[in-house]
């Protein structure tokens, strides 16, 4: 194999072949035909056509996210690379491994305004963990190789490489490394065994303690460790938008999600505990709101990433431990479990007395009695038909709030939504790439009126694959979110945000070859969902819930406050 010449699109595919890849999503254009000539000759693995760019790394995007693999989109270059830059920020902003090939016209026309080119590399440097542009198909191989290595280590993240036409044409010598070693790329793994023994002491002499957990815990397959943490502690639990799934959510430890449309109870104790164990999260905007009122509260906070650049960078902290989630939290439960020490348990009973006076206020309630159609009733529905075993991906929106609040997640990597970039159009592309990875898995895509007509295409994709995914859409007849903030900010000046001219989404529906129901009776969603999810289990199902227009998510925090200064009704 080592002396064997291949072209630069035949070692394109054989990398793709011999990095185990199963699945890609991409478009084609001139400047990959050579790449999709290759990939037409080959039995490796599967390519998916999706209908836009976007699209692609959306899929790949949430291929990643359920798998914990390395997603994989091949777009051609100039509108094909732009189309694709939505998709990649989105992965980044949230640490999605996944490595994208963009097309890009030969070497020689490269700065010559060339049809169809743009500055890739330029263009995605923001947006990528490590973007490469192949000038010599010798360093092909090896490239490709280091994308994904960089892609999927330390704190993941998308890796773009650019290859000109004319490199997927010239030949070398085939050498796929089974390795890499890059002297300025040496993520940490390990934790300062010193800052974890202090760690472990901090939780142990804690009066009013609390773990935050984030995306971390479930891109670095933490969850059961966290778990077992959570429990020997007898600690209070909370999760981030994008950690939820990675503590179970059942378990009355658990306070629900926090930040701007979390619990009462999840806030209030991160405001008011002594000592914060944050594993795998990074005290974004949406979680903490106001830094300054945050920090009115005396507490000690340990800090535990794989990105030392995390760490104390909204937050001061006082125990930073840099390393991989897992590997740090194990350590930790090995100390406690050796030691004698235990936490107090007179203080942890009364921190609980008044968790539990929180939480009985129940900021989660909504008028149940309503003749209209509820989207929280929706949601919970759904959790009730599918035994909360689906993997659900959403848009974003007051669904997408809706759907995190109401649909308690008990596992990891099945809540798949955009949130770092917030990003419309996200959730069929992504119900797609997760039901490509678990064809016989049950897959739900809660959307919105708005949301879903930015990728709406993708039904013809849906139908070429024949993917039984289950749209839910909460149509309200207005960009939900936006509404909601103009109500409260904006004095009801509903500017742009009520959707006029709506398409008859069972027809639309249908048209794509799919089954399209209207639900407008709250009597009706059960029926239409076991229907859905039984009845036509094998068919792509798009139902169309007409829900009350003017519900609104609580609890929510108004930007520039603090956790503690929560709007309720």
């Amino acid at each position: 194999m080592a002396d064997m010449e291949l072209t630069g699109a035949e070692i394109v595919v054989r990398c793709l072949r011999d990095e185990g890849i199963k699945h890609v999503f991409g478009y084609p254009g001139g400047a990959v035909l050579n790449i999709y000539d290759e990939i037409y000759k080959q039995t490796a693995f599967e390519h998916i056509l999706v209908r836009h760019e976007q699209a692609a790394v959306h899929a790949a995007d949430a291929y990643a996210r359920s798998t914990g693999q390395v997603g994989v989109a091949i777009v051609t270059s100039g509108p094909g690379a732009t189309n694709a830059v939505t998709g990649i920020a989105t992965a980044y902003m949230d640490s999605i491994p996944m490595v994208v090939i963009s097309g890009q016209v030969p070497t020689a026309a490269i700065g010559q305004d060339a049809f169809q080119e743009v500055d890739t590399v330029g263009i995605t440097r923001p947006c990528v963990k490590h973007n490469f542009l192949v000038k010599d198909v010798r360093d092909l191989a090896s490239t490709i190789k280091k994308a994904f290595f960089i892609a999927a280590t330390g704190r993941p993240g998308p890796v773009l490489v650019d290859v000109p036409k004319d490199i997927t044409q010239h030949s070398c010598v085939y050498d796929y490394p089974k390795s890499v070693s890059m002297r300025s790329y040496n993520p940490t793994s390990k934790g300062h065994a010193g800052q974890i023994k202090k760690a472990v002491q901090m939780l142990l002499e804690a009066k009013r303690p609390m773990i935050y957990t984030g995306g971390g815990v479930v891109l670095g397959n933490a969850a059961p460790q966290v778990t077992e943490l959570v429990r020997l502690l007898g600690s209070p639990a909370t999760s981030t938008l994008m950690g939820l799934g990675g503590y179970p959510a059942p378990d009355p430890l658990f306070l629900g999600m926090l930040g701007m449309h979390g619990t009462i109870e999840a806030n209030m104790a991160m405001q008011h505990c002594d000592v914060l164990l944050a594993v795998g999260a990074r005290f974004d905007d949406r979680v903490i709101g106001n830094p300054k009122h945050f920090a009115k509260e005396a507490r000690r906070i340990i800090h535990i990433d794989v990105d030392p650049s995390s760490i104390s960078k909204r937050v001061r902290v006082d125990v930073p431990i840099v390393g991989e989630v897992a590997q740090v939290v194990e350590e930790m439960l090995k100390q406690l479990h050796a030691g004698k020490d235990k936490p107090d348990q007179t203080a942890l009973k009364a921190w609980w007395t008044q968790i539990e006076l929180w939480r009985a206020q129940d900021c989660m309630k909504y008028d149940r009695a309503s003749t209209l159609i509820k989207p929280q009733y929706v949601i919970e529905k759904l959790y009730e038909v599918t035994g909360g075993q689906a993997y659900v991906t959403s848009d974003v929106g007051q669904h997408q709030m809706w759907a995190a609040q109401y649909y308690p997640f008990d596992q990891p990597r099945r809540w798949i939504n955009s949130g770092g970039l917030g990003t419309m159009g996200f959730g069929l592309p992504a119900a797609m790439g997760v039901q490509m990875a678990f064809p016989d898995a049950p897959v739900a895509c809660v959307t919105g009126e708005g949301s879903i007509q930015m990728n709406i295409q993708e039904l013809s994709t849906c139908k070429e694959w024949k993917l039984p995914i289950k749209v839910i859409l909460l149509n309200n007849g207005y960009l939900g979110m936006v509404r909601q903030w103009q109500e409260f900010f904006y004095e009801e000046r509903y500017a742009e945000s009520y959707m006029t001219s709506l398409p008859d989404f069972v027809k639309l529906a249908e048209a794509y070859g799919h089954i399209g129901i209207t639900v407008e009776k709250p009597e009706d969603v059960e029926p239409a969902l076991r229907d859905a999810f039984g009845k036509y289990k094998d068919r792509l199902v798009f139902i169309n819930f007409l829900t009350d227009p003017r519900e609104n998510v609580f609890p929510m925090i108004p930007a520039g406050k603090g956790l503690s200064e929560m709007i309720l009704v």
